[in-house]
């Protein structure tokens, strides 16, 4: 994996934007939980949850193998609806519009 990839740089501070904003969990949610087949796992996760228990390992496990990266989706939508009323989350909706920018 290139140090320098760009998206592995947007993983880096998205992960860290939602520890500063104490949205990262020390306990993982169950494999019931994580098995969910809807978009976002929005019947079983949080939007952070999902974030950090399923798109950032998966992309950064995609990045370590050498893999193509999915291409054509967004994001930034659904976090927008589901943030609208929390400010001081603004800083994490930006870079989820970086990360949707990358793979467009």
């Amino acid at each position: 994996m290139k140090q320098n990839n760009p998206m592995l740089g947007l993983l880096d501070a998205l992960e860290q934007q939602l520890q500063a904003a104490e949205l990262w969990d020390s306990v993982p949610p169950s494999p019931e939980q994580l098995a969910s087949e809807q978009p976002f796992a929005i019947d079983t996760l949080k939007p952070e949850q999902w974030l950090q228990w399923v798109f950032i390992p998966r992309m950064k496990a995609m990045l370590a193998a050498g893999q193509s990266l999915p291409t054509g989706f967004s994001m930034v939508g659904y976090f927008e609806q589901n943030w609208q009323a929390e400010a001081r989350y603004a800083e994490i909706i930006t870079l989820i519009a970086q990360i949707d920018q990358q793979v467009a």
